[in-house]
């Protein structure tokens, strides 16, 4: 509904199944923020409401964009803040005050399919900047608060593609650019640049940076830290035979959020460990029309941080397949906090954790509105889906890094 401007002195962009658009209301909220306007985000109240000061400016900006708004009075705002501060109510209302700068891991060289992420920044209009390799091996992560890792293979198999499209000039010329780097960059193989590439990310977290990671670059980073000392890359791959003792010899005190895999040695597999439940078996118990995960329920005054990586107007999402579709429940660690799974299926969707002073957020699948993107499929339209449930969970965590919690006054 449009924005009235009798007696405003709040303006909420409600996130229920009254926002017409879900995905560039976010980009609203970022809009306000890059003008130092604070936003507050209203955990579990109308799905996860932004509320901030009314100003002609947003409400211009929201008619724009498309995005539902309703102003409201002083007393309106005071009693939403009081209904929420209810101990009794699963709500909480938590500051939004610094547009965080967003970097996307991404190589700059053309590959046959896009990723979810940069999609959605694109069509929420909201601003990142692309690094890959050299990049990071530079040094640049800690000028960022935020970071997505695209569609990658993080152990140098260049995406376990080799069975199915070596031939392929894509992969050909991903292969060459690939291994250019390295050299340029003082490494003998890629698997090892890699590496470098996965230290620095893991610095950039201990830090205090935030990380998220979609389809293979979960298990594929994890799989890296576990292998540090151990080649685990064929001929193939990197000139040389894979080490005869790699399983045994991983490490999975190194990794983020996995534990207890095997890694595949078959070359010709598309597949990189047991951590994807989508893989050995190459079969679910599931199709595109029954495939659903379920977002767990927290407190929102205790547990802040998984209520707001998990705010959605439905706690039901459609699951979408990738390289890497869920997790194998078996090689979760105790350590990571589940935020989304099938428990009929002991498949683990949606995962978050802390390391040093920063946070891991892990999702599994490709593109939450193509449920089977293939290798070559065109980008999904999100023109045609601005109320996606699971695009509206990479934008959830876009905006964690500028939460601070805060008490409101009551």
């Amino acid at each position: 509904m449009p924005c009235g401007r009798s007696f405003a002195a709040y303006l909420l962009i409600p996130m229920d199944d009254a926002q017409k658009n879900h995905l560039k209301a976010y980009g609203v909220a970022y809009w306000a923020l890059e003008r130092e306007v604070e936003v507050t985000w209203l955990l579990n109240y109308r799905g996860g409401t932004f509320m901030m000061k009314y100003a002609d400016a947003i409400e211009r900006e929201c008619r724009l964009r498309g995005v539902s708004c309703e102003s409201i009075a002083d007393g309106q705002s005071s009693s939403i803040l009081s209904y929420i501060a209810d101990p009794a109510v699963n709500m909480d209302a938590v500051k939004l005050q610094k547009a965080p700068r967003i970097a996307v891991y991404s190589p700059k060289n053309k590959l046959p399919w896009d990723d979810a992420v940069t999609l959605v920044l694109t069509y929420a209009e909201i601003p990142y900047d692309v690094v890959y390799d050299e990049e990071v091996i530079g040094g640049v992560l800690p000028t960022y608060d935020w970071l997505h890792l695209h569609h990658e293979d993080f152990t140098g198999q260049y995406g376990k593609f080799w069975g199915s499209y070596r031939n392929q000039q894509w992969y050909v010329e991903d292969v060459r650019a690939q291994e250019a780097m390295a050299h340029k960059l003082g490494y003998s193989k890629v698997s090892l640049l890699k590496l470098g590439v996965v230290h620095k990310i893991r610095d950039f977290v201990m830090g205090g940076g935030f990380l998220f990671a979609m389809c293979s670059a979960p298990d594929s980073y994890d799989v890296a830290l576990a292998a540090e000392n151990v080649d685990i890359c064929d001929v193939m791959f990197d000139g040389d035979p894979m080490q005869p003792d790699a399983q045994s010899q991983l490490d999975f005190s190194k990794t983020f959020a996995f534990k207890d895999f095997r890694i595949s040695t078959n070359p010709a597999e598309y597949e990189i460990s047991t951590i994807d439940i989508d893989g050995r078996a190459h079969q679910r118990a599931v199709n595109e029309k029954t495939d659903f995960f379920t977002l767990f329920e927290f407190s929102a005054k205790w547990d802040w941080i998984p209520t707001m990586l998990t705010q959605n107007h439905t706690r039901i999402v459609h699951g979408f397949m990738g390289q890497t579709t869920a997790f194998r429940k078996e090689t979760v660690k105790t350590s990571a906090l589940i935020l989304g799974e099938n428990k009929e299926l002991a498949e683990v969707r949606y995962l978050h954790g802390e390391f040093g002073k920063g946070t891991w957020t892990f999702l599994g699948g490709h593109d939450p509105e193509d449920y089977r993107h293939f290798v070559g499929d065109p980008p999904t339209d999100l023109n045609l889906y601005p109320n996606s449930p699971g695009y509206r969970l990479i934008l959830n965590n876009i905006l964690f890094p500028a939460a601070k919690k805060e008490k409101h006054k009551t």
